[in-house]
């Protein structure tokens, strides 16, 4: 089985982040040794050198490969430049076990809104012409709006272009963060799993801190939602082979108060 851990949105720097949860996922992700963490941005707060040094200093303590894009709190302040040097490229392409992960950065500086760019298409294509037992696409924001998280304003400005990409490419999975708030969509044969902040208090209504983990066992995939210093369930069950589904979580929008903002209004 191989297992691919996927964490979002931690805020370093942030009033609303809690080392506490990030010292526990840590734990727990090193107690699970997956084959790989994917990291769907906002790492830190405004992007600033310092913040990314210490995210540098919690996620070099994760045992396991971290593979990592750029979220638009990353991109504030010419802070794309930090994440080049101190994580890595903006882009990237890798394979694990079997597992071809494709990530891109969606960030766009000083905004909230993101988007791939057409002149991605061929190189995202590309990356995912080659022989693997499932395909992951990476990017920070979300491409379908989520329930329970306000009105919709900042998906990628093409996600309906990307969306066909990804389908035409054969991508299985899509993991993003962005919302803070845990969901999958399925289009097609394609997920869309997006991930809770893992370690911030920046949350909608009754949401909690949390994380995803896939589980690949042949030819079933897993997606599990785990709360840190508690259980986990799962959100997603399907088949690779045949496109069965044989479970996909059902959760109600979180209901606001008459004129009440969502946690977050002011920017994700």
């Amino acid at each position: 089985m191989v297992t691919i851990a996927h964490i979002s949105d931690p805020h370093v720097g942030s009033p609303y982040f809690v080392p506490n949860l990030m010292n526990r996922v840590i734990v727990e992700l090193n107690e699970l040794s997956p084959d790989a963490v994917v990291c769907t941005g906002d790492l830190t707060n405004e992007g600033y050198r310092q913040e990314y040094k210490n995210w540098v200093a919690y996620a070099q303590r994760i045992e396991s490969r971290v593979l990592t894009v750029c979220g638009n709190h990353d991109a504030r302040n010419v802070g794309y430049l930090h994440f080049e040097e101190l994580i890595g490229p903006r882009h990237w392409a890798v394979d694990v076990r079997g597992v071809r992960i494709v990530g891109v950065d969606s960030s766009e500086p000083d905004l909230n809104e993101g988007q791939v760019g057409r002149e991605r298409y061929d190189w995202i294509q590309e990356q995912f012409d080659v022989p693997a037992d499932l395909k992951i696409f990476c990017l920070h924001h979300h491409l379908i709006a989520v329930p329970g998280t306000g009105r919709e304003r900042s998906t990628v400005a093409d996600a309906g272009d990307l969306l066909e990409v990804l389908i035409r490419a054969g991508v299985h999975i899509v993991l993003s963060g962005h919302k803070h708030v845990p969901y999958v969509w399925r289009i097609e044969d394609l997920y869309v799993a997006t991930a809770g902040t893992v370690a911030s208090l920046r949350l909608r209504g009754y949401t909690k801190p949390c994380y995803n983990v896939l589980e690949i066992d042949g030819d079933e995939v897993k997606i599990l939602r785990k709360f840190p210093f508690g259980g986990s369930n799962v959100i997603a069950h399907f088949s690779l082979s045949t496109g069965a589904q044989y479970f996909r979580e059902l959760e109600p929008p979180v209901q606001l108060a008459a004129g009440e903002q969502p946690v977050g209004s002011a920017g994700e």
